[in-house]
């Protein structure tokens, strides 16, 4: 992690994080907690809650577009709450969704923690739009079809989102759940993701990891890019 001081935003600095970090990061956690699978299946991401953070969920009704956030104090995370519209909602990809959900909140809560105990400042002026101090509110998590998948330089919302796909897909275990969809190429030994089987691929991945398809198409892009196929950490 690499770190950037600056004068916008909500912070006096900001983390920077590889992409194979924060993946790494994520693993890392799910192993301390006993929860990374010795093979591909969906992870216990509500349970992670509660054993990483020692909080459980909570669900209560946010204003309009608000999926969840997480409240922080100086000694960590407070509390994550989820809108209780999504666990109102019926059928698997509502409960994907708020595994989603959830998984993003942990994303604020492993990254994003250690920012509210440094910065004084941060607890009062995270989000100009909050009905209280102290929380990151989430407007929009990727693989939500529904939602805008812009950041608009919220790179916090950037960076919860791919610790969401770390933890939901981790990716050591995505290797192994694709490895009936990886081709030689070339005479080096270099396997690729079959572009024919991309789609199949996503379905695959969505039903072992019980996550909404958008979600695992977007994993699957970001582990291995259409535009060589490679695994890329």
């Amino acid at each position: 992690m690499k770190i950037f001081r600056t004068k916008s935003g909500p912070f006096a600095e900001r983390p920077h994080f590889e992409p194979s970090e924060i993946d790494r990061v994520c693993a890392d956690e799910l192993r301390k907690e006993s929860l990374y699978p010795s093979s591909p299946e969906a992870i216990r991401i509500d349970r992670f809650v509660e054993k990483r953070f020692g909080v459980v969920p909570q669900y209560e009704d946010l204003p309009d577009g608000v999926l969840g956030f997480t409240k922080f104090t100086k000694k960590g995370v407070e509390a994550i709450v989820i809108a209780i519209a999504l666990d109102s909602e019926r059928g698997k990809v509502a409960e994907r969704r708020v595994r989603t959900t959830l998984a993003h909140e942990a994303g604020h809560g492993l990254l994003h923690a250690y920012l509210f105990a440094r910065d004084e400042k941060s607890l009062h002026l995270f989000d100009a739009d909050s009905h209280s101090d102290h929380k990151i509110l989430c407007r929009d998590v990727q693989g939500d079809e529904r939602k805008s998948r812009t950041y608009d330089g919220r790179w916090w919302e950037f960076q919860a989102n791919r610790a969401m796909g770390g933890l939901l897909c981790p990716w050591t275990l995505v290797q192994d759940a694709l490895k009936s969809f990886l081709v030689p190429s070339g005479s080096l030994g270099v396997v690729t993701l079959d572009e024919k089987r991309r789609e199949e691929a996503t379905r695959t991945l969505a039903d072992i990891f019980d996550v909404n398809p958008i979600v695992a198409k977007i994993r699957i892009t970001e582990l291995y890019p259409a535009e060589t196929g490679q695994l890329r950490l």
